[in-house]
């Protein structure tokens, strides 16, 4: 582990992230301009990033420092804590060990801060005066918005409709930290016109939100756009929670078996399990490592390997990954932070080198774990987080069946104190399972670009 102490400071922060480029048995594959299909160079997407996170994006170094500045904010929640669910073992009667790396303790009750911050400093850096983005379950919204408080950052924030409506306390959250809060698709941009115009009641999805997010930041000099999950830098500031949870469980005596991560872009999956695939990588130490889905938005499961635009109106680079297709809209199920027709490059690359497992649960499932894992250890997690829940309590029985007393680590990335009304319907009985539509995801998939 000396790698790890090198890395920490004092009070046992990292002062640097992690880059799993540097230990990839095969790079990545490239990323294309939407319009020549050429891989894209720092100029392409100087219109939307700064010169900073862009390097980062490319950068094939092991680890990269974070900013001084950046380190202090993050202070404020970090180290986050690593817990032994052991009132959870005893529930669950399993030998297995539970350990959950805990991030509902940041400001915005989520692992996202962790990006925000960094994406708002580098901005601001760079004389950027307005950060556009798109929001899911507004987890990624409220800590964008947390950030551009923090660096005095107008932030526009484009959230799923269908979120918009479920999750009326996310959106305030976000206006209490001065954002300016919009339902997509909107009649602001003509992304979000044209799918009104064929779709007048579309619950909107997060290619859509994305699609307007970009299309004004790129049509503003002094704004940029920024993005919760999916890309390079984006998993990358993330890594501070795998970093952490290695020291801690160090420090413990412990070290994984199992690593289990929620993946809807795949920041979350990334910060937890990234610092331990790259030890794996090296040959340091083995361990098993699952990314959960969900049932009805499973891009890593049941979704291609190809490339595809991030977006709805095929405006982003094309980038390799599983996807659903571009123009695929799940259903609204309350995990909206998941509801993402795409995978971030590198986790599907990591699956498709069979360096990582995928799965997928329903959504009654998660809840009826997430109620488990809180009557059991006193924190509601977020409708997201309650996938990894759900898979972790799954592998704990198979330990269980097995008579196995493996080690289980899993990244609880965020409270559901906004989300009581998610759990109000599921013990109402008002929730339902959705399976997604083999007819739809195949439309769409027809739909991908073609790439020689």
């Amino acid at each position: 582990m000396e790698t790890v102490k090198y890395l920490l400071s004092e009070e046992r922060m990292p002062t640097a992230w992690y880059n799993v480029v540097a230990d990839l048995p095969t790079p990545p594959p490239v990323v294309l301009h939407p319009g020549t299909q050429q891989p894209i160079g720092p100029a392409d997407l100087a219109p939307l990033f700064p010169m900073a996170l862009i390097m980062q994006e490319v950068s094939t170094e092991r680890h990269i420092e974070i900013p001084d500045e950046v380190q202090s904010i993050y202070r404020q929640w970090r180290p986050s804590p690593l817990y032994r669910a052991r009132r959870l073992e005893k529930a669950l009667d399993t030998p297995a060990k539970i350990y959950y790396k805990y991030e509902g303790v940041s400001p915005a009750g989520s692992h996202k801060p962790n990006t925000a911050v960094a994406q708002a400093y580098y901005n601001k850096q760079e004389g950027v005066k307005r950060l556009v983005t798109e929001t899911g379950a507004g987890q990624w919204g409220s800590s964008l918005a947390f950030a551009g408080s923090i660096f005095g950052l107008e932030v526009l924030v484009y959230m799923v409709k269908v979120s918009y409506n479920q999750k009326p306390y996310r959106r305030a959250l976000m206006e209490a930290f001065g954002a300016r809060v919009v339902a997509s698709p909107s009649v602001e941009t003509a992304a979000g016109r044209a799918i009104l115009a064929e779709h007048p009641e579309s619950t909107g999805s997060l290619g859509i939100a994305i699609s307007e997010a970009v299309e004004i930041a790129a049509q503003h000099e002094d704004a940029r756009y920024a993005l919760g999950s999916v890309l390079n830098h984006v998993l990358l500031h993330q890594t501070i929670i795998g970093i952490e949870a290695q020291s801690q469980l160090e420090m413990a005596g412990d070290y994984p078996d199992i690593i289990v991560g929620c993946t809807g872009g795949g920041s979350n999956f990334a910060g937890i399990a990234f610092p331990f695939i790259g030890a794996k990588l090296r040959g340091e130490r083995d361990v098993r490592v699952v990314a959960v889905e969900p049932a009805a938005c499973p891009s890593l499961t049941r979704g291609k390997y190809a490339y595809d635009f991030g977006d709805t109106a095929g405006m982003t680079p094309l980038v390799k990954m599983h996807t659903l297709g571009h123009t695929f809209v799940p259903s609204g199920f309350h995990a909206g932070g998941l509801r993402y027709h795409g995978m971030a490059p590198l986790v599907s690359h990591l699956l498709d080198l069979g360096q990582i497992e995928a799965t997928n649960v329903q959504q009654i499932e998660t809840f009826s774990a997430g109620l488990t894992f809180a009557r059991a250890e006193g924190i509601i997690p977020a409708p997201e987080a309650n996938h990894a829940v759900a898979a972790a309590i799954n592998e704990a029985l198979r330990c269980k069946e097995a008579g196995e007393a493996k080690t289980i680590l899993f990244n609880l990335c965020g409270h559901g104190h906004f989300d009581m009304q998610a759990y109000t319907d599921f013990q109402a009985g008002k929730l339902k399972d959705f399976e997604y539509s083999a007819e739809e995801v195949a439309m769409a998939l027809a739909g991908l670009p073609s790439v020689g």
